[in-house]
């Protein structure tokens, strides 16, 4: 099992997404996740698509949703994961 490290950091704002983009490390090499502004809004209560909403929701939200990303850093080997709605229709 690899060991997956989420640094205490502010997410970025990806407005293409839109999504908040996230830090991680996987046994020691950088990676990232990103979680989209639906699913914050649709899981979390983020109120609207504005950074301070997202921000806010996912700050609130913190340790489920680093679940959510460990649990698929794990099942799909990658460094690069974006977090969808779909993906936390269920408990990780």
């Amino acid at each position: 099992m690899s060991q997956i490290l989420f640094p205490d950091s502010v997410p970025a704002y990806c407005p293409a997404g839109p999504s908040l983009q996230c830090p991680a490390q996987i046994d020691g090499a950088a990676a990232t996740f990103e979680i989209t502004a639906e699913a914050l809004e649709d899981h979390f209560g983020a109120r609207s698509y504005l950074y301070e909403d997202l921000a806010s929701a996912f700050s609130s939200h913190r340790k489920a949703i680093e679940n959510v990303a460990r649990s698929m850093f794990e099942v799909t080997g990658a460094h690069s994961i974006v977090l969808h709605s779909g993906h936390f229709r269920f408990p990780a």
